[in-house]
C-alpha cells in the first residue's frame, strides 16, 4: 500500500486559536503515523492563491491519513482551527 501525502495551505486569522490547534494537531497526526516533511518552512508561490502557511504530511497510506482527519483527537484539534484559518486540504497517494 503507498504511502500518502496530507498537503493543507492555510491562511491564519486567529493565532491564538490556531496555535491551540496546532497544539493538538501533531500529537493526532503522529498517533496514526504522521510525520511532518514540510511545516510552515519557506516557500515561492507559482500559481494559485497564496495562502502563506503550507504544511506536508507523509501517512503510512490514503487511508491512515483519512482516518486521522475524521478521529476525534483531530477533530478536537479541528474545531479550534475553524473560525481562526482558511484551509485546503488534500491527501494524495504516492506513486509507486
Amino acid at each position: 500500500m503507498p504511502a500518502a501525502l496530507w498537503i493543507a495551505h492555510v491562511e491564519v486569522t486567529d493565532t491564538e486559536a490556531y496555535a491551540k490547534y496546532a497544539a493538538l494537531a501533531g500529537p493526532a497526526i503522529a498517533l496514526h503515523g504522521g510525520k511532518f516533511l514540510a511545516r510552515a518552512g519557506r516557500y515561492h508561490q507559482l500559481e494559485g492563491r497564496d495562502r502563506p502557511r503550507n504544511v506536508v504530511a507523509q501517512f503510512p497510506s490514503l487511508e491512515a491519513a483519512v482516518n486521522c482527519y475524521h478521529s476525534p483527537d483531530y477533530q478536537e484539534a479541528l474545531n479550534h482551527a475553524r473560525g481562526a484559518s482558511e484551509r485546503d486540504l488534500v491527501v494524495v497517494e504516492l506513486a509507486e
